[in-house]
């Protein structure tokens, strides 16, 4: 079958792979129906990811349907809808014992570390998948870069009288907005892009967008998802005393740390990585109870034979791309 890698930087080919083989226990065969293109997936394209090296099947926002499942699979059956949970963790790990299977020791991330889905059909774990008949195949592969969001607000501990600032609308900061927004909390989005700050103005009431803001503490939960060093260092400034930042965006750069600042207003500085197994069933409730909306978010699709041609223009700044999906016809 074919298949689409990205065999150097701004540079895809179409190579033959052997068919998937039937499932072995635990596994279940699927066939790709629905792919979203993330920030991971452009900024490997263009050479700027760390954990992505060449020649690279990307491709792990995911909507699949079960063809046919081995010994002892019992969570999915075939004919199945499923968004797919694409962190592929040992389970013996320090971290996969605490339950921190989104930071296991040796993680594979589909698409990242290993070959992802820009193909027909493929093999995985049975337990990463998760069923939500209810919705599209194009639903269903938003579901992961929903749950980027939804687990870097569940790192914040947002609490009752948080003011919340998001640093960066593009899809992963709509996704932190999306669940940040279901705490109730006031919420301010910064974003450079006038495009982006419309898009936001016009999905999202009660939410204050602006392009610029006074360099003093202005938020108690800052969220930067940028992946732009300076935009990073520069939360530290931006967060009230006591107040707790969350890098959800990456950079190859080192982030510059004003000790300082950090010290006099104790601030907590995390990280958020992923996200783990819990988060799924929950986002698919949430749409399928129609909480979250991902219908305006996809602004550009194609077909994976024409990815080659469009993946260019989607990674320029002015696309207007919020949310791209890539479709797969199946026989």
């Amino acid at each position: 079958m074919k298949a689409l890698c990205l065999t150097a930087t701004e540079r895809f080919e179409f190579i033959e792979l052997p068919e998937a083989a039937a499932p072995a226990v635990g596994e279940a065969l699927v066939a790709i129906h629905a792919i979203g293109i993330c920030g991971t997936d452009i900024s490997g394209y263009l050479g700027k990811m760390p954990f992505i090296e060449c020649p690279r099947i990307l491709g792990h926002e995911l909507g699949v349907e079960v063809l046919a499942v081995g010994e002892g699979v019992t969570n999915v059956k075939p004919g199945d809808r499923c968004s797919v949970e694409p962190y592929l963790n040992c389970g013996s790990c320090h971290s996969c014992r605490q339950g921190k299977t989104n930071c296991c020791e040796s993680l594979q991330v589909l698409g990242v570390h290993c070959d992802g889905a820009m193909r027909e059909r493929m093999i995985l774990p049975a337990h990463k998948l998760h069923a939500g008949n209810a919705l599209s195949f194009e639903q269903l592969a938003l579901v992961e870069t929903l749950a980027i969001g939804c687990h870097a607000v569940n790192r914040a501990a947002i609490q009752p009288g948080d003011d919340v600032l998001i640093i960066g609308a593009g899809p992963i900061g709509l996704t932190v907005l999306e669940f940040a927004r279901l705490t109730g909390a006031a919420i301010t989005v910064l974003e450079l892009n006038e495009t982006r700050r419309a898009f936001v103005q016009q999905h999202y009431a009660g939410v204050k967008v602006v392009e610029s803001l006074p360099d003093e503490p202005c938020a108690q939960v800052v969220f930067d998802a940028t992946g732009h060093p300076g935009s990073m260092a520069g939360t530290l400034r931006l967060a009230r005393f006591t107040g707790r930042i969350i890098y959800v965006g990456i950079t190859k750069e080192p982030v510059p740390l004003d000790d300082p600042l950090f010290h006099r207003r104790e601030l907590t500085l995390l990280a958020s990585r992923n996200a783990v197994a819990s988060d799924f069933p929950r986002i698919l409730g949430l749409i399928e109870g129609g909480q979250i909306d991902t219908r305006p978010w996809i602004t550009h699709r194609c077909a994976l034979a024409d990815l080659p041609e469009s993946m260019p223009g989607w990674v320029k700044p002015g696309s207007g791309v919020v949310k791209a999906v890539v479709s797969l016809e199946q026989d």
